[in-house]
């Protein structure tokens, strides 16, 4: 029809993929996980105290898991802070030293990085949402393929 206006009159730009991306991100310990761990060691011993146990038993049992729990959180939190460096030409590298294998599985905003080290050891790190924020999720899923679940 020669009076009929057309139904789009702009569209968005496309613009290709990118074809390569290269990201520094830091891996830091995550203060959400060590609570985590310090609640969860304190209800374990709140539950010993409340089973049905003689209570000379559960109230050790109760402080041994309290200080687990603590010991647990202080663990973690003594962890060095790592750089994991990918999308570089001679490969990924983690604090400098070449990666193998560099995988990344996404359960919600948790990221689990796993790779082989130089030595050929499997290493494992998890980014927690207080440590990973919106812009270097979006970079880490940029700079490593989606990887099909085990």
């Amino acid at each position: 029809m020669p009076n009929s206006r057309d139904l789009s009159i702009s569209s968005a730009p496309c613009h290709p993929p990118r074809e390569s991306f290269a990201g520094r991100l830091q891996w830091r310990p995550s203060r959400l996980l060590c609570v985590a761990l310090v609640v969860m060691g304190l209800l374990a011993g709140l539950s010993a105290v409340l089973s049905e146990m003689p209570l000379a038993w559960s109230i050790p049992l109760a402080l041994l898991a309290a200080g687990e729990g603590v010991r647990q959180a202080r663990r973690e939190l003594a962890r060095p802070v790592r750089w994991l460096v990918v999308g570089t030409d001679p490969g990924p590298t983690m604090d400098g030293q070449p990666i193998s294998e560099l995988t990344v599985q996404w359960r919600g905003p948790l990221a689990f990085l796993r790779f082989r080290d130089a030595g050929g050891r499997w290493r494992r790190l998890a980014w927690w949402p207080d440590t990973l924020n919106s812009r270097n999720r979006r970079e880490l899923r940029l700079a490593v393929p989606l990887q099909a679940n085990p």
